[in-house]
């Protein structure tokens, strides 16, 4: 009985079997060109070793077969047929074609010589074309074992794929049973095969594929030991590798599936190409054109692929959630679908496609300007794409069916009234971060605008009841999700209303939840695994704050006590001692640790992170002094939008706001102060370290801190330096998103009517108020006819609601309006009262006065100075996550339950309590026991989810219950790292009483209509 054969070549045998049905040719072949056995499913030819001409890097005898069966009378021009110098120029001048363009675009477009322009490829059918079909079948897809693709060595490929003659892919394959896996064949592609061979020059193959019986990696452009292999496997457990098979290798889906004719055709028309960059040369500043060659990554792929097949089987009107991980290419895939999307035809009319355009759409100018780039330079999308600078050109493109068009959904709204009727037309919507695109009064125009319904239409002067309450019925309908658009949101960070809006809704026993479908997520946590991102977490240290605050005034006046610790606190932390003791130590960070170090090849670049224009600018000036004084040959650039002190960050630059990221690509420039700007969509690789001086919460810790995670083939690491936030919250921010985010329950649309309930008892207005306004404002009244009604029920509102009651009218009234703009677009049926309602209040909202509210902290800080400021770094940690899936539950549609009353105290007390916590306790550790008690302690507690959602959903008292629970469960967490301050806490009645009376004050949320954050909260009161 012989034995398995485990060996390197026997899955080389297995690879080329399936593809083609042998392995091995016969011993002594008669035939001189063309194929030889063609296997029924793979559809492949063998290909020979000797009839690659290793001279243009073409197998020959395929690429003249080809030409035979499929352009007789140019081959006959060319005189191909015969050995010779025609046919010698020819294949120098296809060489010389494809060194020029790449393989892709010779295999689109073809390529002329002499007197004829020779065909190279025949394109993928469309639905029901069987000409197309017949055409397509003539394709020579092969693969030749053994390639000696060099005249100066005798080394050998693997594999090569070739389409029709032209070569694709290359393959080193290798086998864990033989003790070698995939990382030998990278380094044997890294230091054996020479790139300046010109099998191996860029863009002469899509891509070369490392492959073994567990894992694929790929790289488009070898370049020695730097070649920059990525990998290609599906994913495992929400993380990287390969699911094991029943039935075959863990990596048989690359030859079984994406090697197949249909999807290697697929990904050469669509997907790889070699796109024409600009960039600036970080020596030189100049700026030049680079060729760089794209392919898709497997979950890039995976999901265009996904989409296309769900909307085939659902056609228009669905909606589809991408998560995928930030940095994770998703202006690539979003490039990739709407190029796919254009010409999209089903079989049931394949001579119409589906969609009259593709509209691509951002939230920021930025992101807006990223991707417009990114599709424009896949050069076969530049006759059908349109980029919308102003409204005139959206409102143009829409007129003029352009197939792509990108823009931001604030432009929406200022087309409305000359687009027409645009209801017939069949939309797909790409929405990019959509966590931020969607819910809010621009989506709802831009869905008025692609159904053909505008805000206004004419009415008569003597507009009947009638009139109006069609007009209310048509405006429901407008809020709805479009019948006649397809949704595809794509976002890394999707909140509740995000989840129920576009993601896949599931019951589960009683159970109900929304979540991107498995096949349609990327999870961080495999962008880590994977190498695609960076971990940012991975290298997080706090540093913590202490100081001394003196009383400089012989009087003790009393003060608000928590606006006057939060004063005191952003005092303190904007001083000019602080800022620059903080300046020092992330420069001497920087220079000692990043650069010294040589972090991404000596190109390190760090960005601080400020609470407001005025700390950037501070720090700007401080980084930059403290630069020169140490004759660093570094400099800091600083980023905000607007004017500060009358100057714009353009006159401190001394260059342009739109040079920024070319600039910080280029010496002298290191240093990236912002504030509000940069912090999302900035995609800069080189971009090393981060110190953060501002207080981040949620998505927003997430965001921000995930400006580190673009990967560089010399990047193998981020540090982040913080300031000012919770080490425990920021794990929990990602926490959230590290593997898919599970919306449990959904949002109960009955709140509404408890809502307009509770505010038409308040009687600031009565329904015919809310009746005649509507009817005015739809039937086109001026000004002076809608606000005496407004400006009656705000004198009501003033005379008859205390404070308290203010606040609670004024924070359901945005919780109502807010709540029904996101129900309006998911639910099945509507009601004329809410319409009615919301129109009203968006009014009322605006002219509503703040309570009037006396500042009972004022002269706090003419009172007071600073006497010592130090500041220390806590030891480096390395934060695990959780290996689960984040839960979050449905949007609350609560409203605010009023205003508390301030708490006053003197002004020495005042001092004291804050000195207590960050400079005079006496604990052997006093310092470390201060930080976590005025910092990690509170924001974990406000973190706690029973906690939030018990002040969410209950009273006061009730709130109180869940905080103390949640204080334990902290305050247990910390016995091991605190032993002195668990013990005092467990065996100290009053030290408990009086720590859980504290936590509670500045954990418990006193106003639920901001709906903020546990971290959020603690910002407020500290």
């Amino acid at each position: 009985m012989k034995p398995s054969d485990t060996s390197e070549t026997a899955l080389e045998r297995s690879i080329v079997r399936h593809l083609a049905g042998i392995s091995e040719h016969a011993p002594a072949p008669t035939d001189t060109l063309g194929p030889v056995a063609v296997y029924e499913s793979g559809g492949y030819v063998l290909g020979r070793a000797s009839d690659f001409n290793r001279d243009v890097a073409l197998d020959t005898a395929q690429l003249l077969a080809f030409l035979q069966a499929t352009q007789p009378e140019a081959t006959e021009t060319l005189e191909l047929a015969r050995e010779g110098i025609k046919r010698t120029q020819f294949l120098h001048r296809l060489q010389g074609e494809i060194t020029k363009r790449g393989v892709v675009d010779v295999l689109r477009k073809g390529a002329s010589h002499g007197p004829v322009t020779i065909d190279l490829y025949k394109l993928l059918p469309t639905p029901g074309n069987s000409n197309a079909a017949e055409a397509f079948d003539k394709n020579i897809f092969s693969v030749t074992r053994q390639v000696r693709y060099s005249n100066d060595s005798g080394n050998e490929l693997d594999l090569v794929i070739f389409i029709n003659g032209l070569p694709v892919l290359t393959f080193e394959l290798k086998n864990s049973l033989t003790k070698q896996t995939v990382s030998d064949a990278i380094v044997q592609y890294q230091t054996t095969r020479n790139p300046q061979e010109l099998l191996f020059q860029p863009g002469r193959c899509i891509a070369h594929m490392a492959v073994d019986d567990a894992d694929v990696y790929f790289c488009t452009e070898l370049k020695g030991k730097t070649s920059w292999f990525l990998p290609f496997n599906q994913g495992w457990n929400s993380g990287a590798g390969n699911p094991p098979q029943p039935n075959g290798l863990k990596t048989d889906y690359l030859w079984k599936q994406v090697l197949t004719k249909q999807s290697l055709a697929n990904i050469i028309e669509s997907f790889a190409q070699v796109v024409l960059e600009e960039v600036t040369d970080a020596d030189t500043g100049r700026k030049k054109k680079k060729r760089r060659p794209v392919f898709p990554r497997f979950h890039q792929l995976h999901t265009v692929r996904a989409l296309l097949r769900r909307v085939r089987e659902d056609g228009v009107g669905k909606r589809y959630l991408i998560q995928h991980s930030a940095g994770s290419g998703k202006s690539n895939t979003i490039a990739w679908l709407a190029h796919q999307l254009v010409e999209f035809r089903t079989s049931s009319d394949p001579t119409v496609p589906l969609f009259d355009s593709i509209i691509v759409i951002t939230d920021r100018r930025a992101l807006d300007s990223q991707i417009a780039r990114t599709i424009k330079a896949y050069d076969h999308m530049a006759s059908i794409f349109g980029h919308s600078d102003n409204a005139q050109e959206l409102r143009e493109y829409l007129r003029r069916g352009k197939k792509i068009i990108v823009t931001t959904v604030q432009k929406f709204p200022f087309i409305l009234e000359e687009l027409g009727d645009l209801s017939e037309n069949n939309f797909a919507l790409l929405i990019d971060e959509a966590h931020s695109s969607q819910g809010g009064k621009t989506t709802a125009k831009m869905h008025q605008a692609l159904s053909g319904k505008t805000d206004e239409e004419a009415f008569e002067e003597d507009a009947t009841q009638d009139a109006v309450n069609g007009e209310i019925e048509k405006r429901i309908r407008s809020r709805r999700m479009l019948s006649n658009a397809s949704y595809f949101a794509f976002t890394a960070t999707p909140k509740n209303k995000t989840l129920e809006l576009f993601g896949e809704r599931t019951v589960i026993g009683d159970e109900v939840r929304f979540r991107s479908p498995e096949e349609l997520t990327y999870t961080t946590k495999q962008a880590i695994q994977e190498k695609f991102i960076l971990d940012v977490i991975a290298h997080y240290t706090t540093v913590a704050s202490f100081y001394h605050v003196a009383k400089t005034i012989e009087n003790d006046p009393d003060f608000d006590k928590v606006r006057a610790l939060k004063k005191i606190r952003h005092y303190v932390e904007s001083h000019d001692r602080a800022i620059r003791s903080k300046t020092e130590i992330m420069v001497d960070h920087f220079v000692a640790q990043v650069i010294a170090a040589k972090k991404i090849g000596g190109k390190a670049r760090a960005m601080i992170v400020c609470n407001g224009i005025s700390r950037a600018v501070d720090y700007w000036r401080q980084v930059s002094t403290y630069l020169e004084e140490i004759k660093s040959p570094f400099k800091a650039i600083v980023a905000y939008s607007g004017e500060f002190e009358t100057k714009t960050e353009a006159n401190l630059n001394d260059f342009p706001s739109k040079d920024i990221p070319d600039r910080f690509r280029q010496d002298p420039y290191r240093f990236l102060i912002v504030a509000n700007k940069f912090v999302t969509g900035f995609d800069e690789p080189l971009l090393h370290t981060m110190y953060v001086d501002k207080k981040l919460a949620g998505v927003q810790a997430v965001q921000t801190l995930s400006r580190l995670n673009r990967a560089h083939p010399q990047k193998h690491d981020t540090f982040a330096l913080d300031f000012a936030n919770n080490a425990e919250a920021v794990r929990a921010a990602f926490q959230d998103y590290y593997r898919a985010t599970v919306q449990i329950g959904e949002t109960d649309p009955n709140k509404l009517h408890d809502l307009k309930a509770d505010l038409d008892g308040k009687q600031v207005y009565d329904w015919q108020q809310v009746e005649d306004l509507v009817a005015l404002y739809l039937s086109g009244a001026e000004r002076d006819e809608l606000d005496p009604i407004l400006d009656s029920c705000v004198g009501v509102y003033r005379e008859n609601l205390d404070e308290n009651n203010q606040v609670e009218f004024k924070g359901k009234a945005k919780t109502f309006v807010r709540s029904y703009g996101f129900l309006a677009a998911i639910l099945s049926y509507g009601h004329p009262a809410w319409e009615k309602l919301s129109i009203f209040l968006n009014f009322l909202i605006s002219k509503l006065p703040a309570p009037e509210e006396q500042d009972l902290s004022k002269g706090v800080l003419e009172s007071i100075d600073m006497d010592s400021y130090r500041v220390e770094a806590q030891a480096a940690l390395k934060m695990a996550m959780d290996d689960t899936d984040a839960a979050v539950e449905a949007a609350p549609s609560g409203g605010g339950n009023g205003k508390s009353e301030p708490d006053i105290d003197t002004l020495s007390n005042i001092l004291k309590i804050f000195n207590d916590l960050f400079g005079n306790i006496d604990w052997k550790d006093a310092d470390r026991i201060a930080k976590v008690i005025a910092e990690d302690i509170p924001v974990s507690v406000a973190q706690d989810k029973a906690y939030q959602n018990a002040q969410a959903n209950s009273d006061r008292q009730n709130a109180r219950l869940e905080h103390d629970k949640a204080l334990n469960r902290v305050m247990l967490e910390l016995v091991s790292d605190y032993t002195e301050l668990f013990k005092q806490f467990s065996d100290n009645p009053s030290f408990r009483r009086d720590l859980t009376d504290m936590m509670f004050d500045l954990t418990y949320r006193k106003d639920h209509s901001h709906g903020a954050r546990g971290g959020e909260q603690v910002r407020m009161h500290m």
